[in-house]
């Protein structure tokens, strides 16, 4: 006697064999540890999932590589990433919504530091130095920028000094301390953070010089989504400051706020680019 294959069964296990597909992709680039960035946005993302109704799957790339290989196949609805990536991304379909406020500072900028005793107290200095930049050359804050301040001083890439890349700021940083380099590109703030202050004395850091400030770290969404939608996540974000879940929320994504942003705040960040790389974004 043959053996009846109920057809509801074959169902339930074909739904619980596979995840719900998400509504919203969201996708943080790598700029800490995949698990602090994960622990860091995921109140934002289960904000934003309870305001649009829609299930929020917050995505960590591994490394930048496979980050920008998700922008690039437009993967996230959602995306934060740095300055540079976002002009890039404008072309690939995604339009800035809001960017970051970090220790109260609506702007940013480019930073190269050495260690105190290192004996460089100028960028000239650096002249016959190894430095270490922080994730790579789409890195605007610890690449473009601090290659900005290299080049205003006369400093070409290979012909003055040798450039090598740390995984993020924060190992450029930490790379910098235990004397894998002589200096570190990375954001001003990094000085600041606190995963950087618990794996290096920062009392024994100094920041050697600073780019121009420019907007920062953006947010973007794909521009075919729906406006009321755009509207909303946009809402959201810049409305959650001064509210007790809000505050929450932000102190977990380690900001300050949310500010609401246009592609008009990123002319400085063209105007430094296009000085430093030669790209007219």
């Amino acid at each position: 006697m043959k053996k009846r294959v109920h057809f509801a069964s074959i169902l339930l296990l074909t739904c619980t064999a596979f995840p719900a597909i998400a509504d919203i992709v969201m996708g943080v680039f790598p700029r800490r540890p995949i698990s602090v960035t994960h622990k860091a946005f995921t109140p934002l993302a289960e904000k934003l999932e309870k305001e649009l109704g829609e299930k929020v799957q917050l995505v960590i790339a591994k490394d930048f590589k496979s980050f920008w290989a998700g922008v690039k196949s437009k993967k996230y609805d959602l995306v934060h990433y740095n300055q540079y990536h976002y002009l890039i991304s404008k072309k690939l379909g995604y339009q800035v919504i809001a960017a970051n406020e970090e220790f109260g500072n609506k702007v940013i900028a480019g930073s190269l530091s050495v260690r105190k005793d290192s004996g460089i107290k100028t960028v000239a200095d650096l002249k016959g130095k190894t430095i270490l930049f922080g994730g790579g050359k789409k890195a605007m804050g610890s690449y473009i920028a601090p290659t900005a301040i290299l080049k205003k001083a006369g400093l070409e890439a290979g012909k003055d000094y040798t450039v090598k890349f740390a995984k993020n700021p924060p190992s450029a940083v930490i790379g910098v301390f235990n004397k894998a380099a002589d200096a570190a590109g990375s954001g001003n703030v990094i000085l600041q953070i606190k995963g950087v202050k618990a794996k290096v004395d920062v009392s024994q850091m100094t920041i050697l010089a600073e780019s121009e400030s420019f907007v920062h770290l953006p947010w973007a969404v794909k521009s075919d989504m729906n406006a009321d939608k755009v509207k909303k996540i946009q809402a959201t974000m810049a409305s959650l400051k001064g509210t007790a879940d809000g505050d929450a929320i932000l102190k977990s994504a380690k900001v300050t706020n949310f500010q609401v942003v246009t592609d008009g705040d990123f002319a400085k960040v063209r105007e430094i680019t296009k000085f430093a790389i030669g790209e007219d974004l």
